[in-house]
């Protein structure tokens, strides 16, 4: 078990990032607390060499924030649209997960080991693909970065693409009423079930403990009530500093060829969700902006956030994200035993 962390080896890194949001929110990036504070931890990291660390629980307080923030946007009527959609989520979340078939492939030419060509391409966690990949032996220095630049390529990319296309949105946003009763009860139960999710060692569990605690009640009463102004500015920049404490010198001189393929085959995989888009879209009727976004390699938080930046479905995105995640957990081990039997029965 690690030891606790030094304040002195973490406190300037909120401040960073704080920074960094502030010059993103002034000249109007999307999703600007949370890009602006990860492009400025990486920065200070990079360039000025200080090692700015982890806030200790700093991502799962962001996580936490967000899941809450997520969940209120459930309804009983969102979830009797997203419900009647079941089978173009299912199959859009399918799409996603087979897609990664195509980065598999692209490592593998270029010489990976099995294990790790396939956990560092398929888009289902960092810690999860990671402790999967010790199972059968996976390089896991290079299965972490490839997950970790996954996520940052496409939190950058995607919401500066949707806003460059789109402006400020399909729609002006209009922030729920806060109801400060109600949030006095969903944020502590949210800790509560994230903390006992973590114990039963659950996937993402500072995101999906809270996300389901607010999405329970929001559609059991009815809720139609959102954050407080500054709330989701502070998870972003929470889940963005954090993330940029991943990335140095060091990481991006470490094997740089396998960082560029993995850049590469996250493009080819962020384009055919997009063509996937388009023709579940023409099929069903749904928004194209909202399905792109639901299949985009990316982390669930990430890219419900840009959702609700944009006016999107936040709904619709974030069932298309559980779906590919509970996906890949479900079936990437015995895909990738499946596979690797076949491998050894060819040779």
């Amino acid at each position: 078990m690690s030891e606790p962390k030094n304040w002195r080896s973490w406190w300037a890194t909120p401040l960073v990032g704080a920074l960094g949001g502030l010059v993103a929110s002034l000249i109007h990036w999307p999703l600007p607390w949370m890009i602006g504070s990860l492009l400025a931890v990486i920065l200070v990291r990079c360039i000025g060499q200080w090692p700015l660390g982890d806030v200790p629980g700093g991502r799962k307080a962001g996580q936490w924030i967000i899941g809450i923030g997520i969940g209120l946007h459930f309804s009983p009527a969102v979830v009797e649209q997203v419900a009647a959609h079941f089978w173009p989520i299912l199959i859009g979340a399918l799409i996603t997960v087979l897609s990664s078939a195509l980065a598999v492939w692209l490592l593998r030419r270029s010489g990976e080991d099995p294990a790790t060509a396939f956990f560092a391409s398929m888009p289902g966690g960092s810690g999860e693909m990671v402790n999967l990949g010790q199972r059968h032996g996976a390089v896991l220095s290079r299965v972490a970065a490839a997950q970790s630049l996954r996520v940052v390529a496409v939190v950058l990319c995607v919401p500066a693409i949707f806003k460059l296309l789109m402006g400020d949105g399909g729609g002006q946003f209009h922030p729920a009423p806060v109801d400060w009763a109600w949030l006095a009860v969903l944020l502590p139960a949210g800790a509560l079930l994230a903390w006992l999710w973590q114990r039963l060692r659950q996937p993402n569990p500072w995101l999906f403990g809270p996300l389901l605690v607010s999405a329970t009640a929001s559609i059991v009463w009815n809720l139609h009530i959102g954050l407080p102004h500054g709330a989701s500015q502070l998870g972003q920049l929470l889940i963005g500093s954090g993330l940029g404490c991943h990335f140095d010198r060091a990481f991006f001189r470490r094997a740089p060829a396998f960082l560029l393929r993995t850049l590469f085959s996250t493009a080819l995989m962020m384009a055919l969700a997009a063509l996937a888009a388009f023709a579940l879209s023409a099929v069903t009727a749904l928004d194209i902006r909202s399905l792109t976004l639901g299949m985009m390699p990316g982390g669930i938080a990430e890219m419900s956030l840009t959702a609700e930046t944009l006016a999107l479905s936040v709904p619709l995105v974030t069932a298309m994200q559980v779906v590919r995640l509970l996906l890949v957990l479900f079936l990437a081990e015995p895909l990738f035993r499946v596979w690797r039997k076949r491998l050894d029965e060819g040779r």
